[in-house]
């Protein structure tokens, strides 16, 4: 993966029409391409072969999380599309990451392999209704070390989450930050947020960014000013 990419638009859209319209006022001189669930289902293989004819990146991101044997299986085949970062959610276990590693190294690609520890829609109350327990910084701390012991490339989670985690991960280790917001004063699903540049500090190396752009008046020119902040 080149270093070009430190920002990932999160193009959570169904209609295809309208996710190419937005994709030709964006350049992979900024940014990267993040196909998540919801796209992918509408558009499949075949977009993203498009947005790669454009010359973008893509993060795929489907949080696979299943037992170890599918999960090897869906990591062989989304690699082999020839994206650059694929993700497994680290709550599927060690053996399930280690086999989503396995997956991609016996396929025709390398793309990173990030582990999902909490989503930053999480917060305390929504960890109780789910039976976890313990603080949120535990148990991204948890997760996160069981992410080390997989052999995975890096780690999506809250930028917020990186200072209590990064001393115990491998220096060369990825962080993949969503939640990310222009303005804290901002309200919406995501609980956990930070702006490009708090994220940046904290140590983010990637950014996704998914309303601020694809809602905005003019996506190209917030792209390119979230772009000049962060250099």
């Amino acid at each position: 993966m080149t270093k070009k990419a430190k920002i990932f638009i999160a193009i959570d859209l169904q209609n295809l029409d309208q996710t190419k319209e937005l994709i030709y006022k964006l350049s992979p001189k900024y940014c990267g391409i993040k196909v998540g669930k919801e796209l992918f289902t509408v558009g499949g293989p075949k977009l993203i072969e498009w947005i790669q004819k454009k010359g973008f990146e893509i993060f795929l991101d489907l949080k696979f999380h299943d037992i170890p044997n599918t999960v090897r299986n869906a990591c062989h085949a989304a690699a082999n599309l020839g994206v650059s970062i694929i993700n497994v959610h680290a709550l599927g276990g060690i053996d399930m990451m280690k086999a989503g590693k396995d997956g991609i190294e016996n396929s025709n690609f390398s793309p990173k392999l990030i582990g999902v520890t909490l989503l930053t829609s999480h917060d305390q109350n929504s960890l109780a209704e789910i039976g976890l327990h313990g603080s949120i910084n535990e148990q991204i701390l948890r997760l996160a070390k069981n992410i080390k012991t997989s052999g995975l490339d890096g780690i999506v989670c809250s930028a917020i989450d990186i200072v209590n985690i990064k001393k115990t991960l491998p220096n060369n280790f990825i962080y993949i930050t969503p939640g990310i917001r222009l303005e804290h004063s901002l309200k919406d699903d995501q609980k956990r947020i930070m702006t490009p540049q708090e994220a940046i500090k904290a140590g983010s190396n990637i950014l996704v960014i998914g309303r601020p752009i694809t809602k905005s008046n003019n996506p190209e020119k917030t792209l390119l000013s979230i772009y000049n902040q962060i250099q």
